[in-house]
């Protein structure tokens, strides 16, 4: 049997025990109310379960507990590290009880969030919950959902008669934090110079809050000034909190998992059971230029227009690695749209919506919650690749990668997948696809980003194999030096130079291109033809522009 180590992600996870006293804490009593509110999806019920478990159970203290366990029964944490006391380096919050949820974008985070909330002062063991996310868009998607679930009468008719708390009020930090709010705020309310009720209602209050972060991901990778208050509001003693459960579909700290996840629902999983869009990209294409890459792009978006997904409005998103290259491809593209459909600049202009923290776009990222609509012009979005989080829209069919920067980690490639991934209402149990139009020529050096993070495997076994000695053999160095070789010919007749020409061929105006796609999870393979229009120019535009050329140089001689 081959003597081999690989890890995966789910070899990390954290498992908690299921086996709990119900005199402690009874889950069953709450299983009514997961069943309605997450219906046919299990995956979140068990996200649920497993924190609820982990953080009421009386099994643990903190995550310390936790991980040591799981480390001394998991030879796989002890070959990714030696000692737990090595491990415990990667913990980032070990003595609380802490926790990350790996979901993968699009599979309902949401749900989560609001059931570990809502049962935990259900049961009474906090007074409030603070929920913090990275942006206002994420925070108000957040507040329109907790709403409608809290006026939901199904929903309250089925938690146990003597919840302590059985209706909680949905909150900004705008208001005071009182027993039985559910504070939905963004991380920059945290901080001490922001005006927010946070800090005033909280402090001192730690052992009775439950913190959930939202896209926690940013909290351990700490990009930014904002990112690492963040963190250090998680951990201040004014506060002193207890319980801190974080949910991402990006658990990634640049390529390294996090070591924390006590759940995963991975984005092969999801994309296997039909939650969210099945994903093609390209791993052959010859295109010359950004016109005719634009054109191919132009043919896809075209094509889910008219046929494959009509019943919607398909959008493209173009993912670029800052703002100014974003600004330049917002350029183009606007040019390229106006010249194709034949319409005027401005015409155009309407149909691309440039999304970036620019505050000449600041309007733009309040536009993107219409963009899904019937009425609204827009076709195409250009945005940075960190700044597409909290954007619940369905109708992503095309995401074009458009520099290899926005696309090398599996930290990236997670969250501009993520885009594109969530199933309109129309297309829910169709499996519908949505195309990754990145460059090949960068696709094979982060083809292994994108097998990991969709857990495509191809194995390559070494080990060493029992034979016969006269299987042994020796192995000669051959000299592979060129020795020239000259000879000498003598002419025998007169050369003949006769006056001709050259028959160039006229260039066609429209060529088919092809470009392959790989199928990810299953490995199938598709091509794609396009036809490619060439602009055309007459012969004696051509010569008079050489013409010109020469001239010019005539006259600066």
């Amino acid at each position: 049997m081959p003597d081999q180590v690989r890890l995966l992600n789910q070899d990390l996870v954290l498992q908690v025990k299921k086996n709990i006293n119900p005199e402690i804490f009874d889950l069953d009593k709450y299983e009514p109310f997961l069943d309605a509110l997450c219906v046919d999806r299990e995956y979140q019920k068990t996200a649920i379960r497993n924190t609820l478990r982990y953080f009421l159970g009386g099994q643990y203290h903190n995550l310390r507990d936790l991980a040591e366990e799981n480390f001394n029964k998991n030879i796989k944490l002890k070959d990714l590290c030696g000692s737990f006391h090595e491990f415990k380096q990667h913990l980032q919050m070990p003595d609380k009880l802490s926790c990350s949820i790996d979901l993968a974008t699009g599979t309902g985070k949401s749900w989560v969030i609001y059931g570990v909330a809502r049962i935990m002062l259900a049961e009474g063991a906090v007074d409030n919950a603070l929920v913090v996310c990275p942006s206002t868009t994420i925070e108000s998607g957040l507040m329109e959902k907790f709403k409608r679930f809290s006026s939901d009468d199904t929903l309250r008719s089925l938690l146990p008669n003597n919840s302590k708390i059985k209706n909680p009020h949905i909150i900004n930090a705008t208001e005071s934090i009182t027993t039985g709010a559910i504070c939905v705020e963004n991380c920059h309310a945290l901080y001490e110079h922001v005006k927010s009720s946070i800090r005033d209602s909280l402090a001192g209050k730690g052992e009775r809050t439950i913190v959930i972060n939202d896209e926690t991901h940013h909290v351990y990778n700490q990009t930014g000034k904002d990112f690492k208050k963040w963190k250090e509001f998680l951990l201040d003693d004014e506060f002193g909190f207890k319980y801190i459960v974080g949910l991402s579909g990006t658990c990634y700290i640049k390529d390294e998992y996090f070591v924390d996840v006590i759940c995963r629902y991975s984005l092969r999983q999801a994309i296997e059971e039909g939650f969210v869009k099945t994903i093609d990209y390209v791993s052959q294409d010859t295109s010359i230029g950004q016109d005719e890459k634009f054109q191919k792009i132009y043919d896809n978006h075209i094509e889910c227009k008219n046929t494959k997904y009509r019943l919607v409005k398909p959008l493209t998103i173009l993912v670029t690695k800052d703002i100014r290259a974003c600004n330049k491809l917002t350029e183009d593209l606007i040019n390229f749209v106006s010249d194709i459909e034949n319409i005027p600049k401005e015409d155009a202009a309407n149909k691309v919506l440039s999304v970036t923290s620019s505050p000449k776009h600041k309007e733009n990222v309040r536009k993107l919650r219409d963009v899904d609509r019937s009425d609204s012009s827009v076709e195409w979005i250009t945005s940075v690749s960190m700044l597409t989080e909290g954007w619940d829209v369905k109708n992503v069919f095309q995401i074009v990668p458009h520099e290899e920067r926005a696309f090398d980690s599996k930290l990236l490639i997670a969250q501009v997948l993520g885009r594109g991934l969530r199933v309109p209402e129309a297309y829910v149990g169709e499996r519908p696809v949505v195309t990754v139009f990145n460059h090949d020529r960068w696709s094979g050096r982060i083809k292994h980003l994108v097998d990991e993070v969709l857990e495509i495997e191809k194995r390559i076994y070494s080990y060493p194999i029992e034979k016969e000695p006269d299987y042994n053999f020796t192995l000669h160095n051959i000299d592979y030096d060129r020795l020239p070789k000259t000879e000498e010919y003598k002419q025998e007749k007169e050369y003949e130079f006769k006056k001709g020409f050259i028959a160039l061929i006229s260039q066609a105006p429209a060529l088919e291109k092809s470009t392959e796609y790989v199928r990810a999870v299953t490995g199938d393979e598709r091509t794609k033809k396009t036809k490619i229009q060439y602009k055309m120019f007459p012969i004696e535009d051509i010569i008079e522009q050489l013409h010109n050329k020469f001239q010019a140089i005539d006259l600066e001689n």
